[in-house]
């Protein structure tokens, strides 16, 4: 069931770009990411009511709070960049050098979470890496 919801991931993801592009056109990318921001809350708030969860809203740990907190950072600032880049650039360029993202959670997952790094693993970088800067050049 994994997969299938990393697959939609993909492709909401490849719609969020490509809507995005089209949306940013005459705004400022800030706005833009603040406006995206908003509906992306409300969303998150929709579903967390929708499922009854909020009621576990006592049992995050310290821990799970700051943790949280700093990825919604990460997040923030990356849509930030991804934005303004997204306005700069085509899209077709953009994306492909925010995919990087991949390779750089493969290297922090194996440093960091002391997740397995394989030979398979490796080649996938080096060829994700080697397949963006195609695309860009």
């Amino acid at each position: 069931m994994w997969m299938l919801f990393a697959l939609l991931s993909a492709i909401f993801a490849a719609l969020t770009s490509i809507l995005a592009k089209i949306g940013i056109e005459g705004i400022n990318s800030n706005l833009a990411t603040a406006i995206r921001t908003v509906v992306v809350v409300i969303m998150a708030w929709g579903m967390v009511f929708l499922t009854h969860a909020q009621n576990g809203l006592a049992d995050i740990s310290r821990k799970s709070w700051i943790f949280l907190i700093l990825s919604g950072l990460a997040t923030g600032a990356s849509w930030l960049c991804y934005y303004r880049a997204l306005q700069m650039g085509d899209a077709s360029k953009v994306v492909p050098i925010d995919k990087l993202s991949v390779v750089i959670t493969l290297v922090l997952a194996f440093v960091f979470l002391h997740e397995e790094f394989t030979p398979k693993s490796l080649i996938g970088c080096i060829l994700i890496g080697a397949g963006t800067l195609l695309m860009v050049i």
